[in-house]
């Protein structure tokens, strides 16, 4: 069952429905989607908040028809005449909130020095910026160009890890360039090299150990020379 559609401002509309209608507290809530109590305080002007009243006529969420056939019929629901509408972006740039905005440079400076097979397009939709602006920075034309450093656009926040690593894989298949798999070999050949050194030396720590008990044991096996007193000593 569709969830039913209520006013963008659901309190906000009711007190105006309670101010400038003849409606029923019941009428009202079902519409507004909110408690019959909550219209009720508002009423009586002892609602928790204050809230400046939303006409949903000159909204386009009810016609002066609907409210009028309301007031004459207490059993009556109103219906909404257009539900509020979700802002949705399928095209065009991904939105950067105006605090990041000004690390957009840095960020794109940063995949075309690290990842020159990456697109124009690819560039423009992962950080949100236009091909003008990317190709100035390629061409060191960008009015700000002294100030761009290149910096991760993850580490930035305008994108995220999973997105940046898409867009990489994607472009490197695109063009043919097989993983880079040789750091992680050597680092795989240097793992080994130390695990074998600190195994090496685990073993002759554990040797000297033990010679050095042998040592110790000989030591105690070692004849007593004895001498007149301490034969008679005990005597």
């Amino acid at each position: 069952m569709a969830e039913k559609a209520t006013p963008l401002m659901q309190h906000a509309t009711a007190s105006w429905l309670v101010d400038n209608t003849a409606l029923s507290f019941e009428q009202i809530a079902d519409f507004c989607g909110i408690h019959i109590l909550e219209v009720n305080a508002m009423a009586d002007d002892l609602a928790s908040s204050k809230y400046t009243g939303r006409d949903p006529v000159q909204a386009h969420e009810l016609t002066h028809e609907e409210i009028e056939k309301a007031e004459k019929d207490p059993d009556y629901r109103m219906v909404i005449q257009k539900g509020p509408d979700q802002v949705r972006r399928t095209k065009g740039p991904r939105y950067t909130p105006v605090s990041k905005r000004q690390d957009k440079p840095d960020g794109i400076a940063w995949l075309l020095r690290n990842h020159p097979e990456i697109s124009d397009a690819q560039v423009g939709k992962l950080i949100g910026t236009t091909r003008t602006t990317i190709n100035a920075i390629r061409e060191r034309e960008h009015w700000n160009i002294a100030n761009i450093a290149p910096k991760d656009p993850v580490t930035l926040g305008l994108c995220s890890q999973r997105e940046l690593d898409a867009v990489v894989a994607k472009a490197a298949k695109k063009a043919g360039i097989e993983p880079e798999i040789a750091d992680d070999t050597k680092l795989g050949g240097d793992k080994r090299a130390l695990i074998a050194e600190l195994q090496e030396e685990r073993a002759q720590a554990a040797r000297d150990a033990e010679a050095a008990l042998s040592g110790e044991a000989e030591e105690d096996k070692a004849p007593v020379e004895h001498t007149a007193e301490t034969l008679f000593k005990d005597r």
